[in-house]
């Protein structure tokens, strides 16, 4: 058990940003005892009760996709010393799975999402807000990588998501959150350096 109070770090930033590497490269140069690291995707709502098709058509882009209130419950508990269970998500079925992990305090807590600073009653809890500031073009030809090669989905409905939810919401929620960083890192630069601001701050 963290014998001290959790400082949690939010960083955030558009989908293929580089917010996930950014945060990976954080907490392995905190190292895995002192940094636990989780992710805003592990908090989509489950949606069992709808068919995959009914699934597919989700936008999981908007807020209301995610169980806020989860997260908020479970960073909390952290805070207070307690264990908490973060829920597994499996992409290619749209929704949650029976396992979940098990996260113990740490001294950092690390979290990291597309809307991680987009919700008012979870910036009071961050110690340090990041936001990972990347040209669209980039993040959408890393995304198209990603999405093909690691999420099993087709170029055409990749551009599709993009144009349709990605991108629309990216600007109604994500962009806007930028200004209640404390500090902005470029997703084009070196991820080292990016860490070495967090630690400064910290």
């Amino acid at each position: 058990m963290c014998a001290e109070v959790p400082k949690i770090i939010a960083i955030a930033g558009a989908s293929g940003s580089g917010k996930t590497t950014l945060a990976q490269e954080l907490r392995a140069t905190l190292s895995a005892a002192r940094a636990a690291l989780i992710s805003f995707d592990s908090y989509y709502r489950p949606l069992t009760h709808l068919s995959w098709e009914e699934r597919a058509r989700v936008n999981f882009d908007h807020p209301d996709s995610l169980e806020v209130s989860l997260l908020e419950q479970q960073l909390m508990m952290l805070k207070q010393g307690q264990a908490i269970d973060v829920p597994s998500y499996d992409f290619s079925q749209h929704d949650r799975i029976g396992s979940s992990r098990l996260i113990e305090p740490r001294q950092y807590v690390i979290v990291e999402g597309i809307l991680a600073l987009s919700f008012p009653k979870l910036r009071p809890v961050y110690s340090l807000a990041v936001f990972v500031d990347t040209p669209q073009h980039i993040c959408y030809q890393r995304r198209l990588a990603r999405d093909v090669s690691d999420r099993g989905r087709t170029p055409e409905s990749v551009k599709l998501q993009w144009n349709e939810s990605v991108e629309p919401m990216f600007k109604q929620y994500c962009a806007p959150s930028k200004s209640y960083a404390e500090l902005v890192c470029c997703g084009l630069s070196d991820v080292k350096l990016g860490v070495k601001r967090i630690l400064e701050r910290l």
